[in-house]
């Protein structure tokens, strides 16, 4: 004896018995349990290659929708920058339709005041020739001498140097 454990038949016994329960066990805990083990740390590195693989496909899809949120910005602007084109064109165009309009509406009121220009005109003549057939005939008419003639002339030169004649 040597203390507390004494070498003997039981001390063995109880040492096979430890090595026995050992062995059992470990057979049918310690291997299940580590298999069980693994086959959760291999889940869980497989869940967090998912997610890494989920946060790589998230960050294309995020490019992807950025490069095309660009692309529609750049169309948006194209169409806003030909749309202001077009109605430039268009104003334009209207612009210069409606000045060619005044510039043929000025011509045409410039050729009627002178067709009525021409006509007061060509009405003055035959009212002046009127007048100077209407004298002619009274001095016809008259039996005058050649001072009295000669009066009436000097008269009609007279008013008619007062009218003012205008082209």
């Amino acid at each position: 004896m040597f203390g507390l454990v004494e070498f003997n038949s039981t001390f063995i016994f109880q040492i096979v018995n430890a090595l026995v329960i050992f062995l059992v066990l470990r057979h049918f805990l310690f291997k299940p349990v580590t298999e069980m083990m693994e086959k959760r740390t291999k889940s869980i590195e497989d869940s967090f290659k998912e997610a890494e693989l989920k946060t790589k496909k998230s960050e294309e899809l995020k490019a992807e929708y950025e490069a095309k949120l660009n692309e529609i910005k750049e169309e948006k602007n194209k169409m806003i920058e030909d749309a202001t084109r077009r109605a430039q064109n268009r104003s334009d165009e209207i612009i210069a339709a409606a000045q060619e309009e005044a510039d043929r509406l000025a011509e045409k009121a410039r050729a009627e005041i002178e067709r009525e220009k021409q006509k007061m005109m060509n009405e003055l003549k035959g009212e002046i020739s009127q007048l100077a057939i209407g004298a002619a005939e009274k001095i016809i008419e008259k039996d005058i001498d050649e001072n009295t003639h000669k009066q009436l002339i000097d008269n009609f030169i007279d008013k008619a140097g007062e009218t003012q004649w205008q082209n």
